[in-house]
């Protein structure tokens, strides 16, 4: 039987879907099996925002029909028959699953005061312990802007979850644990001794998570979408920005300007050009707050000589038009509401992020009764890389600040608290182009490659460490402001533990810095690489398949040692298999003998190490074969790492798996420097370049590690 968690909360707005998103997110770390279910839903025609959001995370294989139980209307026309459906339906799921996120009703206009009870009775006869949500903000004092609230007194959140606790224990349902969500974040600690002081098991855990505006906050789309209105001038990326508070801009333009606030949504009568024009130029200015976006409200057709020169003006700050008149159109905008979805990826970031810092993870999986899956699918392994970098977070560069995947990786990264970063480029132009796409890297530094301090210190350092090479003080400083120069500079010295680069430039561009700066590590000749292979069930090395064309018998001894530090840092027990078209001393030939000498070398300079070779592809991957061949090998069938003779062979075979066998390719990881440095691929994803800084500042900690010992 799956192990099954129900979230339910107290009332409406509590960011319960929040919850749920993360503790998804956490089951699927542990366990690769994770199914969701929403026992209620509004109805069958209109679907479940929350439900379909869950659904879209990576690793749930659900249809969304079998996830839903019944409709409010179901639940009013006979509580019981909908209780038996519901109880029917959940266990046609859970037995398709090793565990089950239930998430519980809305408090929407069709609730009823006993919904928490209901939800309680149900979570009792589907066997599934609770997790309580309570809001940290008082939901009935509304506040002046965009529908924020005041925050609850520790005290106030007491009584609430006594309240709560109360009704469960009626219904006979088991607690979980209790999170207040949307919390004060200066009384964090106050509200979860509140919360314990009520409880009737002192041991459940109590988890406070702090409000962040910008996750209730209702983005420009879909402040277009309640006023219906129409996008007549802007970058549609810029859609995806947070408002945080609304001006309405009714009086004169002088009026208008000391008024604007960071990221607010300006309604402006659309027969007021001037205010209109002030704003974009306020904007622009760079010494008034960066608005979110305006919207022109009223049937009044802007003027042609305005068209014409908006048309002209570089603002890229989305202009909305509508016909409702000003009140109509402050009520709506003030009535939106911002909404977790996987396209909103800041949101979506910020929303784990703020899960993941507050709630005790280990102590959550563990409390649900789920150990450790032998089994490592891909999700769970990216995720293992997360959480490792997250635990001793690394400084990391990132040289190409011009390009928009960088930054948005980059906003995923701080996020999530997986690693502190620097950026390379001109301040106001990366950090502009960030509010542009609504994404937030404040926490992140930026730098100019043409810092005169950092150029200067640079160039001095690298003269003298390519004097041998006749370079001068002055051609140093010309050199220097290469962008890949620059930031290995910056891990030479210590301003960062790694960079990561290569979206936007070739292999060799990014890494030939390295090998004149960081150099080999002691002991190893040659700079090679390899890709992390996440099969369905596993995950395996394999090297090298991307630096070192022909490599020779010393070469490849190098390589195979080198992936299997590798594959240590990564949590993979090394059995290493140097391939070839023979296996034992089946063959003969230049290619065997190369491997077979590799072999030797290996085994003199790493007698500890298992390694098995020459050996066929099938003989190291499969038992049975490996049975058949080499029925003595301690490697052969159980192999880890895969060494290939040549860089034809190992890129040709991981494209295939990848592409064949649908396995996720993390890599190129580049190993044998002094300090990690990592390529790219031009055709990066934006979760590729995550998961390369995870491996990036874990391959720091190693080195830290290394180091002090």
């Amino acid at each position: 039987m799956a192990q099954s968690i129900y979230i339910t909360s107290a009332e409406g707005h509590t960011g319960k879907s929040t919850i749920a998103l993360g503790v998804l997110d956490a089951l699927m770390r542990v366990t690769p099996r994770v199914g969701v279910f929403r026992p209620i839903a509004r109805s069958v025609s209109d679907r479940d925002d929350v439900l379909e959001l869950l659904l879209a995370h990576d690793g749930v294989h659900l249809d969304y029909e079998d996830c839903v139980g019944v409709t409010y209307d179901d639940v009013r026309d006979d509580p019981d028959r909908a209780l038996s459906t519901i109880v029917a339906r959940f266990k046609a799921v859970e037995a398709r699953c090793d565990a089950v996120v239930i998430v519980g009703s809305d408090y929407t206009d069709v609730a009823s005061p006993a919904e928490l009870g209901y939800n309680a009775r149900i979570a009792a006869n589907l066997a599934a312990p609770v997790l309580l949500v309570l809001s940290g903000r008082d939901q009935q004092r509304q506040a002046e802007q965009l529908g924020t609230t005041t925050a609850r007194t520790p005290a106030a959140v007491g009584q609430i979850a006594a309240l709560a606790l109360s009704e469960l224990e009626v219904e006979r349902a088991e607690l979980f644990a209790v999170a207040v969500n949307r919390a004060d974040p200066d009384a964090l600690a106050d509200i979860e001794a509140a919360v314990v002081a009520v409880r009737p098991d002192r041991r459940t855990p109590v988890w406070a998570i702090p409000e962040d505006r910008t996750l209730v906050a209702p983005s420009i789309d879909g402040i277009l979408s309640v006023v219906d209105g129409r996008l007549i001038k802007g970058d549609p990326d810029r859609l995806a920005r947070e408002a945080l508070t609304i001006v309405v801009a009714g009086m004169s333009m002088v009026n208008v300007l000391p008024r604007l606030t960071e990221e607010a949504v300006v309604v402006i009568p659309a027969d007021r050009t001037e205010v209109l024009l002030a704003t974009l130029l306020a904007d622009a200015s760079g010494t008034f707050p960066r608005v979110a976006g305006i919207i022109l409200n009223g049937p009044f057709p802007l003027p042609e000589p305005i068209v014409q020169l908006l048309d002209g003006f570089p603002s890229t700050m989305p202009i909305i038009t509508t016909d409702l008149g000003t009140y109509d159109t402050a009520v709506r905008v003030m009535g939106a509401r911002g909404r977790i979805s996987p396209e909103s990826r800041g949101r979506y970031d910020r929303a784990l992020g703020l899960f993941q810092t507050h709630v005790d993870i280990a102590e959550l999986t563990t409390q649900l009764g789920l150990a450790e899956s032998r089994v490592v699918t891909p999700l769970m392994f990216e995720y293992g890389l997360i959480e490792r970098a997250r635990a001793d977070r690394r400084r990391i560069v990132l040289p190409e600040g011009d390009d928009d995947r960088i930054l948005r990786a980059a906003a995923t990264l701080l996020a999530r608290e997986v690693a502190d970063l620097t950026i390379l480029g001109d301040e106001s132009t990366v950090r502009a182009r960030a509010v542009e796409l609504g994404i937030d890297i404040g926490a992140a530094q930026v730098v100019s490659t043409s810092d005169p301090e950092l150029v200067e210190r640079f160039a001095a350092e690298y003269a003298r460490l390519r004097a041998h090479k006749g370079i001068t003080l002055a051609q140093a400083a010309d050199t220097v402001t290469d962008v890949s120069y620059f930031g290995t500079m910056m891990v030479h010295l210590g301003l960062a533990d790694g960079m990561v680069s290569g979206a936007a430039h070739t292999t060799a561009h990014t890494i030939r810095p390295s090998f004149e700066i960081i150099k080999t590590k002691p002991g190893v000749e040659v700079v090679s690489s390899v890709f992390l292979m996440a099969l369905a069930d596993r995950v395996l090395v394999y090297g090298d398949c991307a630096v070192i064309p022909d490599p020779t018998s010393e070469q490849l001894a190098d390589i195979a040692i080198s992936s299997a530090a590798t594959a240590r840092q990564f949590g993979i027990d090394p059995r290493v298999a140097m391939l070839s078209y023979s296996t034992g001393e089946s063959g003969s030939g230049a290619d065997v003998d190369k491997v077979r000498a590799a072999t030797a070398i290996v085994h003199e300079r790493a007698p500890e190490l298992l390694v098995e070779g020459p050996i066929q592809y099938d003989a190291a991957a499969d038992a049975a074969v490996a049975k058949a061949k080499l029925p003595d090998s301690a490697v052969a069938g159980r192999a880890t790492v895969f060494v290939f003779p040549d860089l034809n062979t190992g890129n040709n075979t991981y494209k295939a798996v990848q592409r064949s066998a649908g396995a996720v390719a993390i890599g190129p990881v580049l190993q044998g420097l002094n300090k990690p440095i990592n390529d790219l691929s031009r055709g990066a994803l934006v979760d590729d370049i995550v998961n390369t800084v995870a491996i990036t500042a874990i391959q720091a900690q190693a080195q830290a590690e290394g180091a002090a010992s």
